[in-house]
């Protein structure tokens, strides 16, 4: 009986430890079976979470796409409204100018500019064939009307711009007296303009365009001092902005001018002096190149005042505060003094065309006030057109000869017959 009993618990034990074991080892099981299905949950959830979100953004950007289309249809009704009240007010320009501008009644009807008369046109318009404008200053009978002025304007521009860009050393004689020909006291503007953009051009030439002046100087002074005006303003202009290259060409173009008795030494002098009063690496490379110009021409009338140039040269290299290559170019200055200046002449050769007694030389200060006088190079309507242009005729005559006047007109008559 013990035995059995001995064997019942020992029955007991073993069936317990196998049912605890069993029921361990299915815990894991069922983990790992949870986890299988809440993965899927969680994933549906979070794609229900992304789809979500996104619906509520595609319709947070319809509302905003819905009120920027209200607002461009407000913007483009409020548009329209004014288009409608720029529309009216143009309209009454339009018959306010067409009274008072034959341009504008050529827009009024809706021409292009291109179709409208080209004497119409301001100054410096669509090109015209010469044998079109000869047939339109044929049509043009009255030479009081603004029209026929226009065309002759336009043809006094277009020649004194031909003849400065044609003018050098071999020919400037004949390039003189066909300036003489145009009306240059009307146009007195125009030549000093062309002039300038020309020298600007080409600054090789400026010693010819300096004797051009002289020689022009001698009959017209206004003609020459306006210019010596412009230069002077337009030098004071490059000056204040630093523009090297700019300030180089008009202290050139000063210089020959001084070397032609146009403009007095003393131009030259307080040039100089402007130039060397806070010396700097630039100013002091462009009074150098004013200097060798005009070096010559004022050791002849004024040494003095040469000599104080060069002793403040003398203090600024003694300095010693600019670059080096500056210093290099006062070393030459003072050679090129020491040879009397003989490899720059103060006229090259074949320019020296004006006695000195003839020539008119012009009293200006740097630091005068001075009017550039720009209305000049415009068109301006001229009551008296026909008295001036008989006026200039008179003129002409007296600088060139009656035969001369009366040869170009005979030459003018023949170019009419032979057109």
């Amino acid at each position: 009986f013990s035995f059995l009993l001995y064997l019942l618990l020992a029955i007991k034990n073993m069936s317990d430890s196998e049912g605890g074991s069993s029921a361990a080892s299915d815990a894991p099981k069922r983990t790992e079976a949870t986890e299988k299905i809440d993965k899927p949950r969680d994933r549906d959830r979070d794609r229900d979470r992304g789809r979500d979100r996104r619906s509520r953004e595609r319709d947070r950007r319809d509302r905003r796409d819905r009120d920027r289309d209200r607002d461009r249809q407000r913007d483009g009704d409020r548009d329209r409204k004014d288009d409608r009240g720029r529309d009216r007010e143009r309209e009454k320009e339009k018959e306010e100018l067409v009274e008072r501008d034959p341009r504008a009644e050529a827009r009024a009807r809706g021409k292009k500019k291109e179709e409208m008369a080209p004497t119409q046109m301001r100054t410096g318009g669509a090109y015209i064939p010469p044998a079109r404008l000869r047939a339109m200053q044929k049509d043009v009978k009255d030479k009081a009307s603004e029209q026929y002025q226009r065309m002759a304007w336009d043809a006094l521009k277009k020649s004194i711009n031909g003849l400065v860009n044609k003018v050098n050393i071999p020919n400037i004689q004949n390039i003189v007296l066909e300036l003489f020909q145009e009306n240059l006291v009307r146009g007195r503007g125009l030549v000093c303009r062309s002039i300038m953009k020309a020298q600007m051009a080409s600054q090789t030439f400026t010693h010819v365009y300096a004797a051009l002046i002289a020689i022009i100087n001698t009959k017209f002074p206004q003609i020459g001092e306006l210019l010596l005006k412009r230069l002077i303003l337009q030098f004071r202009r490059t000056y204040r902005r630093n523009d090297k290259a700019s300030c180089l060409g008009v202290s050139k173009f000063i210089a020959h001018l001084c070397n032609q008795q146009v403009g007095h030494e003393l131009l030259a002098l307080e040039i100089l002096s402007l130039l060397l009063e806070t010396p700097t690496d630039d100013s002091v490379e462009v009074a150098i190149a004013f200097l060798k110009e005009v070096g010559l021409f004022l050791s002849e009338i004024s040494p003095r005042g040469l000599h104080a140039i060069f002793e403040r040269l003398r203090s600024v290299l003694h300095d010693g505060n600019l670059d080096k290559r500056v210093q290099y170019m006062i070393e030459v200055m003072f050679a090129v003094r020491k040879d009397g200046f003989k490899d720059y002449p103060r006229v090259v050769e074949g320019l020296d065309l004006v006695e000195e007694n003839d020539q008119i030389t012009h009293m200006l200060s740097l630091t005068s006030e001075t009017d550039a006088e720009q209305l000049l190079d415009v068109f301006k309507y001229d009551q008296q057109f026909e008295q001036n242009e008989e006026k200039y005729r008179e003129i002409r005559n007296e600088i060139l000869g009656d035969d001369s006047g009366e040869d170009d007109d005979d030459d003018s008559d023949d170019d009419d017959d032979d057109d």
